[in-house]
């Protein structure tokens, strides 16, 4: 069972190979033309971090004589991937402008708004089996209305998050045999970091002591399987409640010397009326017999 658990990359390298399992195939396919596929738990990347894409970016940018600073040194691959990653990261929407001190400070090009009511949800990367967990990518689950100019926004200015591309797609709500919907529709999200962010390790990667740790740290703080267990018991006395001929029993009427008692008399009861069903048959039995042809 351990070849099956997740890889959570705390090292650059497997987070190199992660960020290249997560490419598009579309991307990928686009690749095999010119490159030889990667082997699996490889990375595509160049020792500056460039993928494959970037560096022929890169080197096109070069032979146009593009890379240069002020001072007309050309900019390295490493130089080139902070100033491009400071260029995705940036909000839309806001522009740079100079106040009437001659300072220049960022504006609102569009409407601001204040306190938007929308809930992002982080959620897990989807992980194969035996791969590592790509921290250059994170998952949210936000509603359809909300776009990838609004996700960047908002990760920017509520979490300070710096992101690279985004990824969306739709999922409908699904519906049973009935037509009545048994969930709600979202917008799937994946958003490229610039920083690594490691996801928590998932309750089934666990060995037993961390995942014996969890539950003991859940149960002091928050206290789960008590909460657990007062709803269990709360929904059997309303399902009790519900049926006939309930009554409330308490720890003295529903002692074992009680409950034998009461199966005895039960007992009782259905032979006596065994008994008085004997009786009737036999006397019609003797009726029918005494009469005449």
């Amino acid at each position: 069972m351990q070849a099956f658990r997740r890889l959570y990359s705390s090292i650059p390298d497997a987070a190199a190979a992660a960020r290249t399992a997560s490419t598009p195939r579309a991307v990928r396919l686009r690749r095999l033309r010119k490159r030889p596929e990667v082997p699996a738990g490889a990375s595509d990347a160049t020792p500056s971090g460039l993928t494959p894409s970037e560096q022929a970016r890169f080197q096109r940018s070069y032979a146009k004589g593009e890379l240069t600073d002020g001072a007309g040194n050309y900019l390295s691959e490493g130089q080139w991937l902070n100033k491009l990653d400071a260029r995705r990261q940036r909000i839309r929407g806001i522009r740079v402008a100079k106040s009437e001190a001659g300072e220049k400070e960022l504006q609102v090009v569009g409407q601001k708004v204040y306190l938007p009511n929308v809930i992002f949800t982080l959620v897990r990367n989807h992980t194969p089996p035996g791969q590592p967990y790509n921290p250059y990518e994170a998952t949210f689950r936000v509603a359809q209305s909300i776009t990838k100019t609004d996700i960047r926004s908002y990760l920017s200015a509520a979490y300070g998050v710096k992101s690279t591309y985004i990824r969306t797609d739709n999922y409908s709500a699904k519906t049973s045999v009935l037509g009545q919907t048994k969930s709600v529709a979202y917008k799937r999200a994946v958003v490229g970091l610039v920083d690594p962010f490691y996801f928590p390790k998932a309750v089934e990667d666990m060995n037993a002591k961390d995942r014996k740790e969890r539950e003991d740290w859940l149960e002091e703080n928050f206290r789960m399987q008590q909460d657990k267990d007062d709803r269990k018991s709360v929904q059997l006395l309303i399902s009790r409640r519900r049926s006939d001929g309930w009554r409330w029993r308490t720890g003295v009427t529903a002692n074992r010397r009680n409950i034998i008692h009461l199966i005895a008399a039960r007992r009782a009861e259905r032979e006596s009326l065994l008994a008085d069903m004997k009786v009737q048959v036999r006397g019609a039995r003797q009726s029918a017999v005494s009469q005449p042809a």
